[in-house]
């Protein structure tokens, strides 16, 4: 889920930085700080948005530079479980494929995309179903639902897991189908009626 926080901090403001404003050179710091980083907490801090800066700093015996306490706007991507995720592939292995859901990769495991015999073709990019004949490879966009998320205290690589085993989960076309088919019979019945209704 992607979610906007709001966090607190205190940045040093080197002397090399002094010439441009406050709330400029603050948000160099924190962008250089915070961005691309993983918190147990929040998630992934994908980006700093905006910064509140006061004005009067803190000096330190033998330190050039000056300290600012700020408050600062990150727009943040926590995976929660059992969340429905769109993505994209980006990799198949011999064991699945990687999708990239917001600013990270999931696992998609071989077991976790359909009931059918899966052939995973690390060559060519694709992983074949045996029975019915579908097909992922790079590039395939799906809906899945997580069911892992492991993110750790000072992680630099979150390890997320997502399964397409359930009904209206899998590559955009077979959603679709199964879409087609659900209300296939409804859409029918819709115009006869309507009919009826005119007729009578």
């Amino acid at each position: 889920m992607f979610s906007i926080s709001t966090l607190g901090d205190v940045v040093r403001i080197p002397p090399s930085l002094f010439g441009t404003t406050l709330k400029k050179a603050a948000l160099n710091i924190l962008k250089e700080k915070y961005e691309s980083m993983i918190n147990a907490e929040l998630g992934y801090i994908i980006m700093i948005l905006d910064a509140k800066v006061e004005e009067m700093g803190k000096m330190v015996a033998g330190d050039g530079g000056t300290f600012h306490k700020v408050e600062f706007d990150a727009l943040t991507f926590y995976p929660k479980l059992q969340e429905i995720v769109h993505g994209e592939i980006v990799d198949i292995t011999d064991f699945g494929a990687f999708v990239r859901i917001g600013p990270t990769d999931a696992l998609l495991h071989l077991s976790q995309v359909m009931d059918d015999y899966l052939k995973s073709d690390v060559k060519s990019g694709m992983i074949l179903a045996n029975q019915s004949g579908r097909t992922l490879k790079v590039g395939s966009t799906l809906r899945s639902r997580i069911t892992a998320v492991s993110l750790g205290k000072a992680a630099t690589m979150g390890k997320i897991g997502i399964t397409c085993r359930q009904p209206f989960l899998g590559a955009d076309e077979w959603i679709a189908e199964e879409i087609k088919k659900a209300g296939g019979g409804s859409e029918e019945s819709e115009p006869t009626k309507e009919a009826k209704a005119e007729a009578s």
